[in-house]
């Protein structure tokens, strides 16, 4: 794969997420968002990272493939469900995310092309695709 510089590319867009209270509190976007975070090993309200790395990747994947479907002339029906499961390993632990992904208006070889496409498209994709933990298919 061809390795990709910062400066290569303008900024389009900065942003910040700041988490001072470890797993139990708050974290946050400044001037923005804000949630409760807790661990999800814990009866404690709020989201975890495994929540948050879900809605990222079934956010921005499914966003893509609006844009996609858009291009071919279709309105928006995509659904992109992530499940993120969590497990020790020999260092502590680590996540596995499945992207299972719908696009009923059009046939499977046209889903699984647009799929492709998104795939090369979506930054979140990009970021956590290339990882073994990771599956990203047409459900």
């Amino acid at each position: 794969m061809e390795e990709l510089r910062l400066s290569d590319f303008p900024i389009l867009y900065t942003t910040q997420a700041v988490n001072e209270d470890d797993i139990e509190g708050h974290a946050y976007i400044p001037n923005g968002l804000e949630v409760a975070v807790s661990s999800p090993l814990k009866a404690v309200p709020g989201s975890n990272p495994e929540q948050l790395i879900g809605l990222a990747l079934s956010t921005c994947l499914n966003a893509t493939l609006e844009a996609i479907e858009k291009e071919h002339g279709q309105t928006h029906q995509s659904k992109v469900v992530t499940t993120v499961k969590m497990s020790r390993d020999r260092f502590g632990y680590q996540f596995f995310l499945d992207a299972r992904v719908t696009i009923p208006e059009v046939d499977a070889e046209t889903a699984a092309r647009w799929l492709a496409i998104a795939e090369t498209r979506c930054p979140v994709a990009k970021l956590v695709g290339p990882s073994a933990n990771v599956t990203i298919q047409l459900a």
